[in-house]
């Protein structure tokens, strides 16, 4: 018969053992989650590293009860389609895709469940049967990137009055730039704007792009929803500047890398906020019920510095509105 400390001992033991295997389980068993985005590491970071950090508020550990695959596409639409298809070879518990990623991966599975950031008009391009009950294996944020250009159009006709001639630069391989341009085109009609259309396939369009503008004596230009331009900021805002082209953006990172004015939803706040889905998933919630969040907060960020350069007086009733202004000290 075991003696009392002895048997507390044992006892202590196996609940310490126990707690140990929960928290650091083999790696076979780890739940597993597919990271996938259209653009490249690099590009990527700002918001898988905001992705993590939702994981670790919500008690995850990579690599300790939590597997993550991740895949960047470095902007080839092949090599993107071929990495949708690789995560669901591997059968992950959870895939997470940003806006381009997930169009891909509607192609290749109907059965994983699919987490996307940045979508916009979920319902519109076929990933949700409505907002509050998708039906489906996707679900996640969506953007308004559509939604939002006309409204980028008319902050950018506020903080240029002149402006009657608009540079339009979209990225053609975005599956939804047709219905962005039909978006702002309505908008461009009602403010009686002349819009200029421009496209850039890659990087080493971008020179073309602007030369373009240039010939056609652009006031001023609207950067489109595209993969590619997020790690092309800094060279898109260089260029303006270049071409003397006051330019409107849809996220703070264009503003903060030079950009002249930039409106629409934090991207690293809803990448930190897919974890919470990815979480749900995990615990047994089925994507086709768990509601699409839209963004409630816009952040309108105008940067007084690239404005200076330009020789542009921002009128005060855009700074009023201002969520944050850069230069403004």
């Amino acid at each position: 018969m075991l003696d009392r400390r002895t048997l507390i001992g044992r006892l202590a033991l196996g609940t310490l053992t126990v707690a140990r295997a929960a928290v650091a389980q083999p790696a076979g068993n780890l739940p597993r989650v597919g990271y996938l985005a259209s653009n490249s590491a690099t590009e990527q970071a700002p918001f898988s590293k905001a992705f993590r950090e939702g994981l670790i508020d919500g008690g995850y550990a990579e690599g300790r009860n939590i597997a993550i695959e991740y895949r960047f596409a470095d902007r080839s639409e092949g090599r993107l389609r071929e990495m949708a298809a690789e995560l669901v070879r591997l059968n992950m518990d959870v895939i997470v895709a940003n806006g381009s990623a997930a169009f891909a991966l509607r192609t290749v599975t109907s059965v994983i469940p699919v987490v996307f950031v940045a979508v916009s008009d979920p319902v519109g391009a076929g990933f949700a049967v409505s907002l509050a009950r998708p039906g489906r294996n996707f679900t996640g944020l969506s953007y308004l990137g559509v939604e939002l250009h006309p409204k980028r159009l008319e902050l950018l006709k506020a903080a240029v009055p002149r402006a009657h001639r608009i540079g339009v630069l979209s990225e053609p391989a975005h599956p939804q730039t047709p219905q962005m341009l039909r978006e702002v085109g309505a908008a461009a009609r009602v403010l009686r704007i002349e819009l200029l259309p421009v496209s850039a396939h890659e990087p080493v369009d971008l020179d073309g792009a602007f030369d373009t503008l240039d010939t056609q004596r652009a006031d001023a230009l609207i950067v489109l929803t595209g993969p590619m331009f997020y790690g092309e900021r800094k060279r898109l805002a260089d260029l303006a500047l270049k071409h003397r082209l006051p330019s409107v953006y849809e996220a703070t990172l264009f503003a903060d890398a030079g950009g002249l004015l930039s409106y629409g939803p934090d991207l690293q706040d809803m990448s930190r906020r897919a974890a919470g889905f990815v979480d749900k998933i995990l615990k047994g919630a089925k994507p086709a019920d768990l509601p699409v969040e839209q963004p409630t907060k816009f952040d309108l960020v105008v940067n007084l510095k690239t404005a200076k350069v330009l020789g542009l007086t921002i009128p005060p009733s855009l700074l009023g509105r201002a969520s944050r202004v850069i230069g403004s000290s």
